[in-house]
């Protein structure tokens, strides 16, 4: 297709995907190219994801988003991390807080300081005290004003969300087109997308195609042939129920994460209801058996039947092909556990106005779009395996098959350079900082046989007195934080 100007942008299907690429292609691109997006009100959206980090913040600035205004329309809350509880055995907990944990230097990140601290006897302190976000957590409080500013995320419908990100797509210009998709013809020369006919007989024509059909993948799978790279070695859960319970107390500021004897489920809770999930292994727990789990373990009343959800882990081998850009589940999905779905789909979003092929689809530009691609999913895989290969439970065959699985190379490096060293890093494409690595390291129980001696450089008495006060400043500053409650209320309360 080089050479063939790029001016229509064709998007198949909507939901969370269609609707999040559309907006940021009219908002960034709109007068350089045409947007069409096409889906059916027939369509169910999976809509599972009712949960980010913090790159989400300046995506919605990228978008010029009013974040007050997007927070009612989709009923969000605040994050500030995930509660893992039940993860070592039934009765534990840990927190995977955003931001910084403590403070670091060149030469050392902070866990080498809080190990040398705890070898000395200076500190009892879990290396999560030491988080301003965890300390917040748990409180339930909340600012956007504070000094140092919380690193935060959002709790979100999203089905409000989808249809937030309408709103702003329709009125920059894009054009929304009602109907399913009877075919997809593809260019017998160019192998290239021509066209989506629809069973109305309408003929959407484009230059560029946008496949955000699901699970499907109508466009990128069925129609161009490209194959899935399938995870199911190494995470082991297969299918997912949903259901949504009104609430039953104030929304706390973080995502919560409990593990069961064949999987984990989620709570997460929004300004007027809770979603509620179940992550299981089919191999190892029946629907029925999970169902029961799952509404046996709410609170507050259900608002319809759980909703079954299957899917595969892994990704597709090019995101990217010919003039095609899967996008969303179309391209791949990594289970729920660390909320990164629609980060994903940020992401890949940004990359492409980045790559935009206005000049027409090249090989170089394609290739340099999969390699990014692929690296920050092989780096959010590794990140979930790690929950479960060095889970502390081995009460079940799932958790022992979990334990006792072989894990990508790329992970196994990571856990002996901690195991080691405590040394922790944050590669070029890799979306989780060494902070976070750490934190679920530590939580999931791998503890360091070593670590840097750069603690040893401080003066007598230095290294305890600056965690006393680092744990000093972060108490008076939660203390003079409002609570998550009355920040909603005052800031962004839906009606």
């Amino acid at each position: 297709m080089q050479g063939k100007r790029v001016e229509r942008v064709v998007i198949a299907g909507g939901g969370t995907a269609g609707w999040i690429a559309a907006a940021a292609l009219v908002k960034q691109l709109g007068p350089l190219i045409s947007v069409t997006l096409v889906e059916s009100e027939e369509i169910g959206t999976i809509g599972v994801g009712e949960s980010t980090i913090p790159t989400a913040r300046s995506f919605h600035e990228l978008l010029g988003i009013y974040e007050d205004a997007f927070m009612r329309a989709s009923q969000a809350t605040f994050k500030l991390g995930i509660s893992f509880e039940n993860w070592g055995h039934d009765g534990t907990r840990y927190f995977h807080p955003f931001g910084s944990v403590g403070r670091s230097v060149w030469m050392g990140d902070f866990q080498h300081f809080w190990l040398e601290a705890r070898r000395q006897g200076l500190t009892n302190a879990d290396y999560g005290d030491f988080s301003l976000e965890q300390n917040a957590a748990l409180a339930s409080r909340f600012t956007r004003d504070g000094k140092p500013p919380l690193a935060y995320a959002y709790h979100l419908d999203a089905g409000g969300y989808a249809r937030f990100l309408r709103s702003l797509a329709e009125a920059a210009g894009v054009r929304r087109v009602e109907g399913k998709i009877r075919s997809v013809p593809v260019d017998a020369e160019s192998g290239e997308i021509v066209a989506l006919e629809l069973e109305s007989g309408e003929r959407i024509e484009g230059d560029l195609f946008i496949d955000c059909t699901g699970f499907r993948a109508l466009l990128i799978g069925e129609t161009l042939g490209v194959k899935f790279e399938d995870w199911g070695e190494w995470i082991a859960t297969d299918r997912a129920l949903a259901v949504q319970t009104e609430s039953t107390g104030p929304a706390v500021p973080y995502t919560r994460a409990i593990a069961h004897c064949e999987g984990w489920r989620w709570k997460i809770p929004l300004q007027t209801r809770v979603g509620n999930g179940l992550v299981y292994a089919s191999d190892f727990l029946s629907e029925d058996e999970a169902v029961a789990r799952l509404l046996g373990s709410i609170d507050g009343r259900p608002l319809f039947d759980p909703r079954p959800i299957r899917y595969r882990t892994g990704m597709r081998t090019s995101s990217w092909s010919r003039n095609c850009i899967a996008l969303g589940l179309a391209s791949g999905f990594v289970e729920p556990l660390e909320s990164t779905s629609i980060h994903l789909i940020h992401v890949a979003v940004t990359r492409l106005i980045q790559l935009f092929p206005f000049a027409g689809t090249t090989a170089a530009l394609a290739d340099r779009y999969n390699a990014q691609s692929a690296r920050e999913w092989q780096g959010v895989r590794d990140f979930v395996i790690l929950h479960y290969k060095q889970s502390e439970r081995a009460d079940t065959a799932f958790w022992r098959r979990c334990r006792d699985m072989p894990i990508p190379d790329s992970l196994a490096e990571r856990i002996a350079l901690f195991r080691e060293s405590a040394m922790a890093y944050q590669g070029g494409e890799d979306l989780f900082r060494v902070d976070s690595w750490v934190s679920v390291m530590l939580g999931q129980g791998l503890m360091p046989r070593d670590w840097h001696r750069v603690a040893e450089l401080l003066k007598p008495g230095e290294l305890g007195q600056a965690l006393g006060d680092l744990k000093k400043g972060i108490a008076a500053t939660v203390a003079a934080t409002p609570t998550h409650d009355a920040f909603i209320a005052r800031y962004c309360a839906a009606a």
